[in-house]
């Protein structure tokens, strides 16, 4: 059987593919298993879950989202996607931190690779995990807390640490966002500016084509009680109407903009979940870069801007604080996130990522594990300062070596 991820530039040859229908059945099939991967919403375009073992899909595990308002803490299984999450939790008075650029992405999924939205003062959405409930390699089924020794290497883990069956995730107060969009930001502006610009709302974007030395927009989603956006905004001016990342896009896609007040979850997000935010013809890349690097990184970037143009559709700049979590890019440090949606020709794309990663070589850029990258081995163990632990925890609880995969073993000595 052949499967695809999301994009198409996957494809997944399994021994054995199963679309599991409970907790007990995971743990039946990965007890007889000598390898096993997890597939879960395909939005990832590295290799991260492929398998010539067996693939499981949690999709079909029963859908439960858990609310309790006594401890502001939400418990959700693995089929679940923030689009189920958010609305349940909106409705019960409280808030994720954060939310990435889609809803329709599965809530395990986002977490095992550290994705992450934006704001310099909002961790990865892996740092909102309080407890993990994963499936061993002996099919047992246990449940790792906050504060546990193995708890921050077991978060953020690439699927290495078992298979994870649900997550509780903490909350907060419910709040309203509105979301202001600016035509044309200069690139020297974001430059000279950069940490004004990027802390000037609860959480910003950049979008630029590279095409020039302009940004095409830049997203600022404030609190709602935050003064009012001003109409001209260094250089850039207020956009007259709604805007879609890419331009030429459907804007129907995205979510409300023009300063209206709406909840959380109907703003952070850069799509609506009611709508498919791509048809998929993409592949992307993405690198996290100590926050003080960024705005030379963006400087660099622009040098290679003829070298990258032609195979890009967008590329966009968001900032993301620090976490703990040990396979976190955003480990130890608040970091400037570089992310590139190319064409989906890899004719093109595979020297756009060379050229890029030349310019971003002496920069401290983490590349993001769901996405494609061609920094070396040796490169990529240098940037992880917890990795040898990483390593440690996984040969302790799977020496078998069951979940591992072909992707994890470029990187990881496992």
């Amino acid at each position: 059987m052949k499967l695809t991820n999301w994009a198409g530039n996957v494809v997944f040859t399994p021994e054995r593919f199963v679309r599991a229908q409970s907790v007990e059945q995971v743990q039946e099939l990965v007890a007889e298993a000598p390898r096993v991967r997890v597939l879960g919403s395909g939005h990832s375009f590295s290799t991260v879950a492929a398998t010539d073992g067996l693939l499981l899909s949690l999709e079909d595990l029963p859908l439960e989202v858990d609310v309790d308002t006594a401890t502001s803490t939400a418990r959700v299984t693995a089929s679940a996607r923030f689009a189920h999450v958010m609305p349940a939790l909106h409705a019960a008075g409280l808030a994720l931190h954060n939310t990435g650029s889609l809803p329709h992405i599965s809530v395990a999924g986002a977490s095992a690779t550290g994705t992450h939205g934006s704001g310099t003062q909002n961790p990865c959405l892996a740092a909102g995990v309080t407890a993990i409930e994963l499936i061993g390699p002996d099919g047992e089924l246990r449940t790792l807390t906050a504060g546990e020794a193995d708890f921050h290497g077991s978060v953020v883990a690439m699927g290495l640490a078992g298979v994870v069956t649900a997550l509780t995730l903490r909350a907060q107060p419910t709040f309203d966002v509105r979301q202001y969009v600016y035509d044309g930001l200069p690139l020297d502006a974001l430059i000279e500016n950069f940490d004004e610009i990027m802390n000037s709302a609860y959480s910003v974007s950049a979008f630029t084509h590279w095409r020039g030395p302009v940004f095409e927009t830049l997203w600022r989603k404030q609190l709602a009680d935050a003064p009012a956006g001003p109409a001209t905004y260094f250089g850039a001016t207020l956009a007259d109407g709604a805007r879609h990342p890419i331009a030429g896009m459907p804007t129907e896609n995205a979510t409300q903009q023009l300063g209206v007040p709406g909840p959380w979850h109907e703003r952070l997000p850069h799509f609506r979940f009611e709508f498919t935010p791509s048809n998929g013809d993409e592949v992307q890349s993405e690198y996290l870069l100590p926050i003080e690097q960024g705005p030379q990184a963006l400087a660099a970037v622009h040098r290679v801007a003829d070298q990258i143009a032609d195979a890009l559709q967008v590329s966009e700049i968001r900032t993301i604080a620090a976490d703990d979590l040990w396979l976190s890019p955003g480990y130890g440090r608040t970091s400037v996130a570089l992310h590139f949606t190319w064409v989906d020709d890899l004719s093109r794309v595979t020297p756009a990522i060379a050229a890029l990663e030349g310019a971003l070589a002496e920069f401290d850029a983490r590349p993001h594990w769901g996405k494609l990258f061609g920094i070396g081995r040796d490169r990529v163990r240098s940037l992880y300062p917890r990795l040898a632990d990483f390593e440690e925890l996984v040969h302790r609880t799977d020496p078998q070596g069951t979940f591992t995969n072909a992707f994890t073993a470029q990187y990881l000595e496992l």
